[in-house]
């Protein structure tokens, strides 16, 4: 057996420093010392930055301004790409202040490890050329004892251009190595001491979570909260989990909250492996009577099954289930109604297929649900039921068509998204 599979290797890390965890020389030294710190415990580590501060907002404002034009493609790409490896070379300077061995990586580079298409601003990153030249490049510097520092965000084509992967690409940057190299763990460090449980900008005193799964964490990304960008998370492995820490810590054993789990790589049609129904309660402002909604709501856990969608409006309110809660919990459902003064009446729609489209960003992407909509009325297939959730489409379909549903809504998902 090789000798070297038997050695056991050292802790590795990939940690990924937020502009605003580098928005000044105080901060970037805070930044530095922590890094120092982990290497002289014998971890490697592989750093990745962002631009300092407000650094690319400012270099797109300017440009633009400079231009009279909003500049985009190549050439803005290769103006605000200097704020990531400015802020890289300024890092590795601090940490050759402090005696550290380390290697600043750059895209002029021939070992640089990020390559992506060509889709300037918003590039994709070509992961079995990333993998290859990570291994090549960044992992045998680790295995030296060298701290490697990469600027996030950037990445280049194949002939060299320079591109940037947009908004949250210096997450992207971090968990690609991270995947690639097999890390112990991602540190994203920010100006928080973690995920809160609401925005501080709306509500006082949120609480840290402690740790988070990134199914749940989409569902707070789709409503605009931006820890970290959707687009990024598609690249976190299930194996590794993803830190978040405060800055002002300095230190990178400092508490903060856990991020755990994965999402799948491809967007996947599912139906749901039995029959559904569709139930609907109308009623002057029915909507607006919390103790009915309870009820129903306490009748349907009570039948020990999920509640697949629900639909409310001022007057009216349509409950998505499975068939197999029987038509006991209609029965319980419909002596709320007759009771309850705000109801008046209910009817079920019985043997409707529930399909389920899940992926990252999948409610984003324009034209997906038009799409969805358009292949199913040329076959034919009225749609009951749609909603859009974390990064989940829920369409109700009747059961005769599940199956010719299910490859429609496949062609036009993979029209839509590639």
């Amino acid at each position: 057996m090789n000798e070297n599979r038997n050695r056991k290797r050292s802790a590795r890390l990939v940690v990924k420093f937020g502009g605003t965890s580098l928005a000044d020389g105080a901060s970037i030294s805070r930044a530095a010392d922590s890094v120092v710190k982990k290497v002289k415990q014998g971890v490697q580590v592989a750093v990745v930055v962002s631009a300092m501060g407000k650094t690319t907002d400012f270099l797109i404002d300017t440009t633009n301004h400079a231009c009279g034009k909003a500049v985009s493609g190549a050439e803005l790409d290769d103006i605000v790409a200097m704020g990531e490896r400015t802020s890289a070379r300024v890092f590795a300077a601090a940490l050759e202040a402090r005696g550290i061995k380390y290697r600043y990586l750059d895209p002029v580079e021939s070992d640089w490890p990020i390559m992506t298409d060509d889709r300037f601003n918003n590039a994709n990153p070509i992961l079995p050329i990333c993998r290859e030249r990570i291994r090549r490049s960044v992992q045998p510097l680790l295995e030296e004892g060298v701290a490697v520092v990469v600027p996030g965000f950037i990445g280049k084509t194949e002939n060299g251009t320079v591109t940037t992967m947009g908004r949250g690409g210096s997450d992207i940057t971090a968990l690609i190595l991270a995947q690639e190299l097999s890390a112990d763990q991602v540190i994203l460090v920010t100006d928080v001491d973690g995920i809160m449980s609401a925005d501080p900008k709306i509500v006082k005193k949120p609480e840290k979570l402690q740790e988070i799964y990134i199914d749940t964490l989409v569902g707070l990304a789709d409503s605009g909260t931006k820890f970290i960008r959707k687009k990024a998370l598609r690249y976190k492995s299930p194996e590794i989990d993803v830190k978040v820490i405060s800055n002002a810590a300095g230190d990178l054993d400092a508490d903060g909250t856990i991020i755990r789990g994965s999402l799948p790589n491809n967007t996947v049609v599912e139906p749901y492996p039995e029959p559904a129904m569709a139930v609907t309660i109308v009623g002057k402002e029915a909507s607006e009577s919390p103790r009915i909604i309870a009820e129903i709501l306490r009748e349907i856990r009570r039948a020990g099954v999920p509640l697949l969608g629900m639909s409310i409006n001022h007057n009216s309110l349509i409950l998505y289930l499975p068939m197999s809660a029987g038509d006991s919990l209609l029965e319980s459902l419909h002596s709320i109604v007759v009771r309850d003064e705000r109801t008046i009446a209910m009817a079920a729609r019985k043997d409707l297929a529930f399909i389920r489209v899940r992926g990252v960003g999948l409610e984003e992407t324009p034209g997906v649900i038009s799409g969805i909509a358009k292949n199913l009325n040329s076959a034919g297939i009225n749609i009951y039921g749609v909603f859009t959730i974390t990064s989940s489409i829920l369409i109700f379909v009747d059961l005769k068509d599940q199956e010719k549903a299910v490859r429609l809504i496949e062609e036009s998902v993979r029209v839509n998204t590639n």
